[in-house]
């Protein structure tokens, strides 16, 4: 295996809190309690914890909440973003300003041997790609800082195997995850103690929904990447899905033309495999309505849940977010 490849982007500025616009609902509230108390629990516990940065909205409420959690200081841990070079331009942009405007160290990594090897998710197909530019990247970069426990957005709603996650779920040796050997939660009382060679994925948002993330959006006037409110974008439709054309990376099939059509995101990841849905949501309000009257997952345009049968389960055990 190559040489890892990490930035490390200076930290710059303070904490910031935004103001909140409206007042939270006992609903929000007791998430955002229990959500805090999570972070400061990974933080008091573990030795090296880490918050995996994936520039979305569930990450974005996910470091609002640990930046509150340590106010007026910053939180005691850094963020981490495993890059796969594919990711949107505009989640790129995002990332890097909002690591400036919270003044967090950002550990950005990219797998050497994937991009040494011209791994991508067109020629090499999602399968694969997710393998070696997600999971084995994500690996390296937490063994080569020494992470012990790494944060993740991740919720029980959004994926039938995000489900059988535990609030603190147990890595074993080599990031391996079984579904069938995970520690009890009894009330609000984890169990912490790791060896050496183990570690814990903790999951503060698991109780939450895509509803109340964007509920919680709205109440604290949180920034997100503009990619989720609907505009006009050039895409293909690829398999009863929209796909954008983000760059010129992205081939045309025979009698393929882009065109523009208003659309919006409800999940980010790699552009050729996170497709559209059309929508005329261009505002905060205007997606709160939305939610309350959608009927589908917001990862039905996910790609790399469809890989095969129990896909996300199987990447989950090799060590996947």
């Amino acid at each position: 295996m190559g040489r890892c490849t990490t930035t490390h982007l200076e930290p710059e500025g303070s904490v910031t809190i935004t103001t909140r616009k409206a007042a939270l609902t006992p609903h929000l509230a007791r998430l955002e309690a229990e959500s805090i108390a999570i972070i400061r629990e990974v933080a008091a516990s573990f030795r090296k914890p880490v918050m995996l940065y994936s520039i979305g909205k569930d990450s974005g409420v996910m470091l609002h909440l640990a930046l509150k959690a340590f106010a007026p200081g910053k939180p005691p841990f850094p963020l981490m973003h495993i890059d796969t070079t594919w990711k949107f331009r505009e989640m790129i942009s995002f990332r890097d300003a909002m690591a400036k405007q919270v003044g967090m160290e950002l550990l950005v990594h990219t797998n050497p041997d994937g991009i040494a090897r011209g791994i991508n998710p067109i020629a090499s197909g999602s399968a694969l790609h997710t393998q070696v530019m997600k999971t084995e990247a994500l690996k390296q970069a937490l063994d080569l800082h020494g992470f012990d426990a790494a944060f993740g957005g991740a919720r029980r709603d959004e994926e039938k195997s995000r489900a059988k996650e535990r609030i603190f779920s147990f890595r074993g040796p080599g990031h391996s995850w079984d579904p069938r050997a995970q520690r009890p939660e009894l009330w609000s009382l984890f169990n912490t103690r790791i060896r050496e060679g183990e570690s814990i994925r903790v999951f503060p948002l698991s109780n939450w929904t895509e509803y109340d993330v964007w509920d919680y959006v709205l109440a604290e006037d949180l920034p997100v990447v503009p990619l989720y409110f609907a505009k006009p974008r050039p895409v293909v439709k690829r398999a009863g899905t929209w796909i954008m054309v983000d760059d010129d990376r992205l081939p045309l099939e025979p009698g393929e033309t882009p065109q523009m059509r208003m659309v919006r995101f409800r999940t980010l990841g790699c552009y050729p495999l996170s497709g559209a849905v059309e929508s005329e949501a261009a505002t905060l309000p205007d997606i709160i309505t939305e939610m309350r009257a959608a009927k589908t997952s917001e990862r039905q345009g996910r790609l790399i849940d469809s890989d095969e049968e129990a896909s996300m389960e199987k990447k989950k055990r090799e060590g996947y977010f």
